[in-house]
C-alpha cells in the first residue's frame, strides 16, 4: 500500500494531542457588524451560504489536516454505523475507525468522537452566520430561501448530535440533559448548560417548520441544496425519533412526492454514487476539487470497495455486512447481491470490470499497492463513477425516497394502521427488491420486520445506530456459539439501557463551557459479553 498510509497512522498520534486547541462552540461575530460587512461586500454572505453546504462532507473540516477520518457528516454516518451491529471492519492497524468498532469512542478526546462532536457545531456556527447575514424581514425571496436552508442545515446538525448524547423518547428521556443549544442569538458560550432532549427537538422542529413554510416555490439548482421536500424529509426523521408516528408518516409522504425508488435492475449493479440518481432527494456533491483536498478522507476511500486509491481496497479494511444480518436476507431478494457471499461471489460483479478482470474474479483481484482481495461479505452496494478510479469524487446520499417510504410504513404501523402499513411494505419490496416477498414469512413482528427492511435497505448510509437507539433495542453483534465475521475485539453485545451508549463531551468543551455535566454511565464493553442477547431481527 502507498507509503502515505503508514505515515498518516504515525501522524494521528500527534494530531490527537492537539484536539484541545479546537473549540466547537467558540467564536462570535456581532450580528450588526456582520450585516454591515455583507451589505458592503454581498459576495461575503454568498460565500458563507455556499460554504455551509461544502463543509457537510469536505475533507479536513475539523482538524484542517491530512487525517483520512475527517470528512464531516459522511464520516459521522460511517462512524455511527460501525458503532452499531451491521457494518463490520477488520481490526487492523489500517482501520482508522477502530474506536467505533471497540466503542472506545466514549473517550471524547480521541479524534473520532471529537470530530463527530465538533463537525456539527461547526456547521451550526456556519448556519448561524448565514442567519446573521440577512434580515428575516427581507422582501427578497432569494434571501428568505437562504435563511430557510440555513435553519434546515442547523436542524440536520442537531439531528446528528441529539440521539447520541442522551437516550431518547422510547426510553422516556425527554426531560434528561442532552446537548447545549447554540443559535444565532447565543452570546454566552461559557455558561451554556445541556438542554433537555425535548428542548433540542423543539428547536429542530421549529427550524424545519420555518424551512417548510419559506421554501414553497423554491427551485434548487441541484440536489446538494435543500428544497421543501428535503425539509419535509428531515422533519419526518425528527418526528420518527420523537415517536410522533402519524406526523412522521405525513411528512415522509410529502418528501417522497414525485420520486420513484431505484428499480431492481438499477440496484442489480453497484449504485449510490451520483446526485443524478433519480431516487435521491438530497445528497452531497463531491466535486473533484473537494476530493483532491484529501483523497483518503472520502466515502470512496472507505466505504466503496472499488477505489484505485483508497483505504478500503488498498488495505483490505473493507466495509462488510455482519453475517447475522446477511444470513436473514432471502435468496430471492436482489439486495442479497449487495455484498459478496462467503465464497466472494455476487451477481452485482457481473457489471464490474477492473484492470481487465470482470465478474466474480474482481473479488479476488490483487493489484500491488492498490487493491487486495475482498473479504467475505464485503459490500459491492456502493459504486463509483469509475471502477478502479483514483479521483474519489463520488457523491453521497443524505436522503433518498426509499427511506421516506419506510418512514411512512413505520409511521402508519405505529399510529393505528398496521394493515395499511403491511400492504405498503409488501408492495414496495415486491416491486423494487424481492418479487417473492411476504411480510409474514420471517415470523417477525411487523415492527421488527420494518426494522429489518431498514437495516438491509439503508445499510451503510448512517441510520443503524440511531435506529437501534430510538427503538430502544440492544446492540447484538454476535450470537453465542455461532460463527461470526465480527473481529474478536469488536465482538460483544450491549443492553439497550447501558450508559455506555452515550457519547462523552470533549475536554475542550468542558473547559470552555463550565455548565456542562458529562455523561458517565456504563462500562467499556469486553469481548464476548452478553452472548444471549437478541434483537428480534437476527434471532
Amino acid at each position: 500500500m502507498k507509503q502515505i498510509y503508514a505515515t498518516a497512522i504515525l501522524a494521528s498520534i500527534v494530531s490527537c494531542s492537539q484536539m484541545d486547541e479546537l473549540q466547537p462552540q467558540g467564536g462570535i461575530i456581532l450580528e450588526q457588524q456582520l450585516k454591515e460587512v455583507n451589505a458592503l461586500v454581498p459576495s461575503r454572505a454568498d460565500a458563507s451560504f455556499n460554504g455551509m453546504f461544502t463543509k457537510l462532507g469536505a475533507p479536513g473540516g475539523v482538524t484542517g489536516g491530512s487525517r483520512p477520518d475527517d470528512f464531516g457528516f459522511i464520516m459521522m454516518a460511517f462512524s455511527n454505523d460501525i458503532e452499531a451491529a451491521d457494518v463490520v471492519l477488520a481490526n487492523s492497524g489500517y482501520n482508522w475507525f477502530s474506536a467505533c468498532g471497540s466503542l472506545t469512542s466514549r473517550n471524547a478526546d480521541y479524534a473520532n468522537p471529537y470530530i463527530r462532536y465538533a463537525a456539527p457545531y461547526s456547521t451550526i456556527a456556519a448556519a448561524n452566520t448565514v442567519l446573521n447575514s440577512y434580515s428575516e424581514d427581507s422582501e427578497d425571496p432569494s434571501v428568505i430561501y437562504k435563511l430557510a436552508q440555513a435553519k434546515a442545515i442547523r436542524a440536520f446538525a442537531y439531528l446528528n448530535l441529539a440521539p447520541y448524547f442522551q437516550f431518547g423518547y422510547a426510553a422516556g428521556a425527554q426531560d434528561k440533559p442532552c446537548i447545549p443549544i447554540v443559535t444565532e442569538e447565543t452570546t454566552d458560550f461559557t455558561d451554556n448548560p445541556r438542554a433537555t432532549v425535548a428542548e433540542v427537538y423543539d428547536l429542530i422542529i421549529s427550524d424545519l417548520s420555518y424551512a417548510i413554510e419559506n421554501l414553497e416555490g423554491y427551485v434548487r439548482t441541484d440536489k446538494s441544496r435543500i428544497d421543501i421536500q428535503t425539509a419535509y424529509g428531515l422533519r419526518a426523521r425528527a418526528y420518527l425519533n420523537m415517536q410522533e408516528w402519524a406526523l412522521a408518516a405525513a411528512d415522509a409522504a410529502k418528501a417522497a412526492e414525485g420520486y420513484v425508488p431505484a428499480s431492481m435492475d438499477e440496484v442489480s449493479e453497484p449504485f449510490l454514487y451520483s446526485l443524478s440518481e433519480h431516487n435521491w432527494i438530497w445528497g452531497y456533491d463531491m466535486t473533484t476539487d473537494i476530493a483532491m483536498e484529501n483523497l483518503y478522507a472520502t466515502s470512496s476511500a472507505w466505504i466503496r470497495s472499488f477505489s484505485g486509491d483508497g483505504y478500503s481496497a488498498g488495505t483490505q479494511v473493507y466495509s462488510c455486512i455482519n453475517q447475522l444480518l446477511y444470513d436473514k436476507i432471502p435468496e430471492s431478494d436482489v439486495r442479497k447481491g449487495w455484498w459478496v457471499d462467503a465464497s466472494l461471489k455476487s451477481p452485482l460483479l457481473d457489471h464490474v470490470t477492473w484492470d481487465g478482470v470482470s465478474g466474480d474474479d474482481v473479488a479476488g483481484l490483487t493489484i500491488d499497492n492498490v487493491k487486495m482481495a475482498f473479504l467475505p461479505y464485503t459490500n459491492v452496494k456502493f459504486g463509483m463513477n469509475t471502477v478502479g478510479g483514483t479521483l474519489n469524487d463520488d457523491d453521497w446520499p443524505f436522503m433518498r425516497v426509499e427511506e421516506m417510504i419506510l418512514i411512512q410504513i413505520e409511521g402508519l404501523a405505529k399510529s393505528g394502521s398496521p394493515a395499511q402499513a403491511k400492504a405498503m411494505l409488501e408492495d414496495f419490496v415486491r416491486t423494487y427488491r424481492d418479487p417473492a416477498y411476504s411480510a409474514d414469512a420471517s415470523g417477525r413482528s411487523l415492527e421488527d420486520e420494518i426494522w429489518f427492511q431498514r437495516r438491509v435497505e439503508l445499510w451503510g448510509e448512517g441510520f443503524s445506530n440511531n435506529d437501534t437507539r430510538r427503538l430502544n433495542k440492544p446492540l447484538v453483534r454476535f450470537h453465542g456459539g455461532e460463527d461470526s465475521n465480527v473481529p474478536e475485539a469488536f465482538r460483544f453485545n450491549m443492553t439497550a439501557d447501558d450508559g455506555w451508549w452515550l457519547m462523552r463531551f470533549t475536554s475542550s468543551e468542558m473547559n470552555t463551557n463550565l455548565a456542562i455535566i458529562d455523561n458517565t454511565g456504563g462500562t467499556q464493553p469486553v469481548q464476548d459479553q452478553n452472548p444471549a442477547l437478541r434483537d428480534g431481527v437476527t434471532d
